[in-house]
């Protein structure tokens, strides 16, 4: 997984639900839902995103912590998505 696809999704994530506010770190590892980073809504703009920035189509059964909780996690399953 390549720093520039987190960095993307950080950059989404920094402005979509921290309005632009990048002053507090957002680590890689760090869980969007767990610390109310990202809700049921946003995990659906999210994946809208994910399909049209990545041209990946996300299937209803993978929308699910494992694959959409932390950038790191979100990387890895585009790559994966992108390998398939």
């Amino acid at each position: 997984m390549t720093d520039e696809t987190k960095t993307t999704i950080r950059a989404f994530i920094v402005e979509n639900f921290l309005f632009g506010d990048d002053s507090q770190p957002l680590p890689a590892d760090l869980s969007l839902i767990d610390n109310d980073l990202i809700d049921s809504t946003g995990i659906l703009e999210l994946v809208g995103f994910l399909e049209e920035r990545f041209a990946i189509s996300v299937a209803d059964a993978d929308i699910v912590p494992t694959n959409l909780d932390t950038i790191e996690r979100i990387a890895g399953f585009i790559e994966r998505k992108q390998a398939a």
